[in-house]
């Protein structure tokens, strides 16, 4: 899975948010704030990345147990499935 082009990390008011631009911005009018973890998360979706990956980076950066690590990584990803902004 990955970012769908056209969504963008940017910052608001000290911030992180991602924004749609371009062609994107037709069908996504809003923004999506995020915390560290979200942010860290948003960035390794640059690229195609498994779910199994994601966890994985969090259990390193944040170490925290597998199981709290793939709760916040499916959440995170269910924000950003339902308004396409992600590409499984």
């Amino acid at each position: 899975m990955k970012i769908r082009d056209g969504f963008i990390l940017r910052e608001v008011g000290g911030q992180p948010v991602v924004v749609a631009v371009g062609a994107a911005s037709q069908y996504f009018n809003g923004m999506v704030r995020l915390n560290a973890t979200s942010e860290f998360l948003f960035e390794k979706l640059q690229k195609d990345i498994s779910e199994d990956e994601l966890v994985k980076a969090v259990v390193e950066k944040y170490e925290v147990d597998e199981e709290t690590a793939r709760k916040d990584v499916q959440s995170f990803v269910e924000t950003l499935v339902k308004p396409g902004i992600i590409e499984e």
